[in-house]
C-alpha cells in the first residue's frame, strides 16, 4: 500500500455482507467514497459537501471477495491533475491482500450553472504537494 498517497481504514458491517457472505460489489463504491471523503478533509481541510465537484466517472475491478465483518484499510491517490477533474486511484485491501481496486473521477462544478470549471488554484497547490506531482 506504500504506492498509495493516503490510506484509512473502513469499518465492514454486517449490513455490507450479501448472502453469499461476502461484501456486496455496491458497497465498494461506498469505501471509495468514505476514503475520498477522508482524503479532501485532509488534503485540502475542507469537509467534500463544501467541494462544489461531482462525481463523474466509477470503475471498480473486483480481485477477490472480503468475508468477515471488521476492516478494510483503503489506499488512495491522485496520479495527475485535469483542467476540471480530479481523477483517484484507489486499492482496497482485507487481511492484507488486494480485494479490489478502481478509478473515479470528480469534477469540479459552478453551482448555478451545473457546468465544469476549473480547480480551484489552492486546492490544486494543496494537491499537487502533497502528491508530489
Amino acid at each position: 500500500m506504500s504506492d498509495y498517497s493516503f490510506t484509512v481504514d473502513v469499518d465492514v458491517r454486517f449490513q455490507d455482507l450479501d448472502t453469499m457472505g461476502h461484501v456486496n460489489n455496491a458497497v465498494y463504491a461506498t469505501y471509495f467514497e468514505q476514503a475520498r471523503v477522508a482524503y479532501f478533509e485532509e488534503v485540502l481541510d475542507v469537509p467534500l459537501h463544501e467541494v462544489e465537484s461531482v462525481l463523474a466517472n466509477l470503475e471498480i475491478d473486483f480481485r477477490r471477495p472480503v468475508r468477515s465483518v471488521g476492516e478494510v484499510t483503503v489506499g488512495v491517490r491522485v496520479p495527475e491533475l485535469g483542467n476540471t477533474s480530479v481523477p483517484m486511484e484507489y486499492e482496497v485491501r482485507a487481511d492484507g491482500e488486494v480485494a479490489a481496486t478502481g478509478e473515479t473521477v470528480q469534477v469540479a462544478v459552478d453551482s448555478e450553472t451545473g457546468s465544469s470549471r476549473p480547480i480551484p488554484d489552492a486546492w490544486r497547490e494543496q494537491i499537487r504537494e502533497f502528491e508530489g506531482l
